[in-house]
């Protein structure tokens, strides 16, 4: 006669308590990054850069060319991103500083045709003066000269980017040989590690191609429209394509307002109903099934990552919106075995359950 086996011991701690536990630990941690994100950005952006740039030291490597060599390599092609970043901001920001003081007087009086319209409406004399401040041209021309204030904490940023570049692409090359060294004993984290990777090369990959198309087609409709300075609404389309979900929005507001100074209504309601079609059937219809591909999020957790990573470390969050959730999710979640729920409702198609055997007659108690 055998004994019964001993039944578990409970655990140490309730589901519930354990979860409050978690978030309160969630809060110190996002607390510290939010306080800490002027330098937590900026790495977080030189890290997403060498893993983009990162499969260009493989062809190197199979010449059997030094390991330096393609270390160099890596950095190059991320200060090119960089580099070619940059000068279309400055391009783009130069110009629309120039459209800011070039249509000063017809703003003005788009800006009073606006409130006019707003007081035959009904519109009250307190939320008309308010609409009036914000749309004020001279407000505009001090917010496109307000923009050089921040050059200085750009130049900053860019400074500690650029440093991470060199000093990640260095620490790569040595990475790669953590499979050598361990071999099966880290073999599951190196495989989250080698699929967090890829799927953040994928969704740079397909926005920056779907971006430029999107540009290119936007950048010829103004142009066709006469819009003034089409380019900077191209490369604004390019850059919003970008931010998952909000970025159309965002490309948008610019040209329609200039639009609207230049042309009226007419002018308005076409820029807006292009960009509409555009848009909608490639970022709405054909993009997020790529995307969808590449990163197995939700379009919810999408949406609410970007305004999530804007408000922990500034206007870089919206950007690296979704490479900074997968990191989460596969640094909280794909290394728990129970957490495969969780995973599958943030959108991983991936996270599948363990199945329980199948019942046999031959375990039917008898």
């Amino acid at each position: 006669m055998t004994r019964a086996a001993a039944p578990p011991p409970p655990p140490a701690l309730s589901p519930s308590l354990r979860t409050l536990i978690g978030l309160a630990a969630a809060a110190v941690v996002l607390a510290g990054v939010y306080f800490a994100r002027e330098i937590v950005g900026p790495l977080a952006l030189a890290i997403v850069l060498v893993v983009i740039c990162e499969p260009v030291r493989r062809p190197l490597e199979r010449r059997g060319w030094p390991r330096w060599t393609g270390t160099t390599a890596v950095i190059v092609v991320a200060y090119l991103v960089l580099v070619v970043m940059g000068a279309l901001l400055w391009l783009a920001g130069r110009q629309f500083a120039a459209l800011v003081g070039e249509f000063a007087d017809q703003l003005q009086a788009s800006v009073q045709s606006v409130l006019s319209w707003l007081q035959s409406a009904g519109l009250d004399d307190q939320a008309a003066d308010a609409a009036a401040s914000v749309l004020d041209p001279e407000t505009l021309v001090g917010l496109a000269s307000s923009l050089g204030g921040t050059v200085l904490g750009i130049a900053t940023a860019l400074f500690f980017v650029f440093a991470y570049i060199i000093f990640m692409a260095a620490d790569a090359a040595r990475y790669r040989d953590a499979r050598r060294v361990f071999g099966a004993a880290k073999a599951p984290v190196l495989a989250r590690i080698r699929h967090l990777n890829s799927g953040v090369r994928r969704y740079y990959v397909v926005n920056a191609s779907f971006g430029a198309i999107v540009a290119i087609i936007d950048g010829f409709a103004l142009l066709w429209l006469g819009v003034p300075a089409p380019l900077v609404w191209a490369i604004l389309a390019f850059v919003t394509n970008f931010i998952p979900n909000i970025g159309f929005v965002l490309g948008l507001v610019p040209p329609a307002v200039l639009a609207f100074v230049v042309g009226g209504w007419p002018l308005l309601l076409a820029v807006i109903a292009i960009y509409c079609v555009v848009n909608v059937v490639l970022q709405v219809l054909v993009q997020p099934k790529f995307v969808s591909d590449a990163v197995d999020l939700s379009l919810t957790l999408s949406f609410f990552s970007v305004i999530f990573w804007t408000f922990i470390i500034g206007p870089l969050g919206a950007i690296l919106s979704i490479p900074l959730t997968l990191f989460v999710r596969t640094l909280v979640l794909e290394g728990d075995p129970g957490g495969h729920w969780l995973r599958w409702l943030s959108g991983d198609r991936t996270a599948v359950p363990p199945r329980d055997p199948d019942p046999s007659p031959n375990h039917t108690r008898r």
